[in-house]
């Protein structure tokens, strides 16, 4: 029998799945670095030693890298195991629902660290925490994100689901990047003196709430109703390698990786440019990504419009090209002729597009590629595309973030800030880079 067509209802509970989902992944992104490496200007007290190994990477570096390495290798895994699953309630959601608590209980852990001081004690635990956390986050994303192209027929459909998606992944964002604006609160409304615990009390509110909400979408979706793909025969390995023979997918990804590496240097370092480049109060942080956010919103109708009328392709590449004239921008925080707070509120705003256009289309491009392969093979390994696609994700994060933490080595404080300058020209190369291979792209022909 043919799948029931997605109603309006289904649609906002899925992106609920997202918001939740996007909440704790961004916490972990926008916080870390904060929090065990913070600037002497915070407030807060260094908790990991400003460590070099082999006289190139920094503690955190290798500690984030490890984490997502293995989180890395768990995607394809979670990925065959939900494509193969004959489970009678679905081959996603089940998945989703026993992912949802131990996510919440490893994402808050990771800022609670066994010594209250800089010590290689807290790079371990950070290590184990992280890993946990991830295989917890990986174990609900790759079945949520396989049910786009199962529960949305056609291209249009497809945009549109994923244009909700993208709105819960963005509001998300503006949850967690405002944990110190939470925390002040804390500590105001709690008397609460000591920074560290007003952070923590607070992380650990916002996971519990994004597992909440991460229910909805286990609770009100019928997946056997709204979907009406079939478990793929296909064994691991081979699945893994007739997904990389698709040559757009080859292509999609490294775009992909290269845009998520970017897009996590801007969130691990928005603390540190607002206050050490400009410098202006942390508590904006929250204010400045919510704004963009904000706006990134009204252009999501554009973005729908465009694509139809001259092709997702074309606006990717744009998007790519703006983003990396952003991040030229912030190599110049600080010095351009004019007040801090229009400068950042200049560069934020500017970002919205991209924010807009990089959000929903890649995954409406990538569930087009998944039915066009499905139709080609008769196999439908969506789980699959999906899973490899964030390994991709997790990958170009992870790098992102290490990156970011490596360049602090060469200023990360007002007056020495050289390292969060770098850090705008790595992103600039990161798009340039995603240009050139995207532009290699062909849409794919599929129905709708």
């Amino acid at each position: 029998m043919p799948a029931a067509k997605l109603p309006l209802s289904k649609q906002l509970a899925y992106a609920c799945g997202m918001i939740g989902w996007s909440v704790m992944t961004n916490i972990i992104i926008v916080m870390l670095p904060y929090f065990y490496l913070p600037p002497s200007n915070s407030g807060l007290i260094p908790l990991v030693p400003q460590l070099l190994v082999f006289g190139v990477l920094n503690i955190m570096s290798i500690i984030v890298a490890s984490g997502r390495f293995v989180d890395a290798v768990f995607d394809p895994f979670i990925g065959s195991l939900s494509d193969k699953s004959k489970n009678p309630g679905g081959r996603r959601i089940p998945f989703m629902k026993w992912a949802i608590l131990p996510a919440i209980v490893f994402c808050a852990l990771t800022f609670h660290p066994v010594m209250r001081m800089e010590s290689m004690k807290n790079a371990a635990w950070i290590m184990f925490t992280l890993v946990c956390f991830f295989m917890a986050a990986t174990s609900y994303i790759i079945p949520y994100n396989a049910l786009l192209p199962e529960m949305a027929d056609t291209a249009a459909e497809k945009v549109e689901l994923s244009s909700f998606q993208q709105v819960g992944f963005v509001i998300g964002i503006i949850i967690s990047a405002m944990v110190n604006n939470f925390a002040d609160l804390v500590q105001q409304s709690f008397h609460v003196f000591d920074r560290n615990s007003a952070v923590q009390y607070t992380i650990w509110g916002l996971c519990g709430f994004a597992g909440l909400i991460m229910l909805v979408p286990v609770l009100t979706i019928d997946e056997k109703k709204y979907s009406s793909s079939k478990p793929t025969h296909l064994r691991f390995f081979p699945a893994i390698k007739k997904t990389f023979e698709n040559r757009n997918f080859k292509y999609y990804l490294i775009s992909d990786f290269s845009y998520y590496m970017s897009l996590s240097i801007i969130s691990s370092g928005l603390l540190y440019f607002l206050t050490v480049l400009l410098p202006l109060p942390k508590s904006m942080g929250g204010i400045l990504m919510g704004s963009m956010v904000l706006l990134s919103l009204l252009f999501y109708p554009v973005v729908n419009y465009l694509s139809k009328k001259i092709g997702k392709k074309t606006i990717v590449l744009f998007s790519f090209g703006l983003l990396s004239l952003i991040f030229v921008a912030i190599f110049f925080l600080g010095k351009f002729p004019f007040a801090p707070q229009v400068q950042i509120y200049i560069l934020v705003l500017s970002a919205s597009f991209p924010l807009a256009s990089l959000g929903i289309l890649p995954n409406a491009i990538l569930a087009e590629i998944a039915q066009s392969e499905a139709l080609r093979t008769g196999e439908n390994r969506e789980g699959m595309f999906f899973a490899v696609k964030y390994l991709f994700v997790k990958l170009g994060q992870t790098l992102g973030i290490a990156l970011f933490a490596f360049l602090t080595v060469y200023g990360k404080d007002p007056g020495h800030d050289y390292g969060l300058r770098l850090n705008g020209i790595c992103g600039a190369v990161l798009c340039l880079l995603a240009i050139v291979f995207f532009s290699r792209f062909r849409e794919p022909k599929v129905s709708g």
